[in-house]
């Protein structure tokens, strides 16, 4: 028997946000509650198909459940739909592309300078 792939931004969205004020940026961030589901899921494998969203760094990039122009980002959408992808090299992407990417799960829910979820030592799966 297969295990079937976690259901990534479905897990995801289960996520409960409620506002924390952090002193080292004098403003208020939206910090999760991750449920057991999820929790169990931590530093395992998951694989999140997504539109990639580039940023100015080598080996991370943003991958969002919804289009730029909806996203976290732009468009208004919820940090539950919005994954930082790390890997070794980024290879050449277009913007909003759709990716899937494989990596381990980490749930961040201290580090305001990182995402939420976030992929570790990433694949981008052909």
């Amino acid at each position: 028997m297969v295990d079937q792939e976690p259901k990534g931004w479905e897990l995801f969205e289960k996520v409960k946000f409620s506002p924390k004020y952090f002193e080292e940026a004098e403003a208020y961030f939206d910090v999760p509650t991750f449920n057991e589901e999820l929790k169990a899921l931590e530093k395992t494998e998951v694989t999140l198909t997504g539109h990639y969203i580039p940023l100015e760094l080598d080996s991370i990039f943003m991958l969002s459940a919804l289009p730029f122009s909806s996203c976290f980002f732009c468009g208004g959408a919820g940090p539950e739909t919005v994954a930082e992808i790390q890997m070794e090299k980024i290879p050449a992407l277009a913007p909003d592309q759709i990716v899937k990417v494989k990596g381990r799960l980490r749930l961040n829910d201290s580090d305001i300078n990182h995402m939420n979820f976030i992929l570790e030592d990433s694949k981008i799966i052909k």
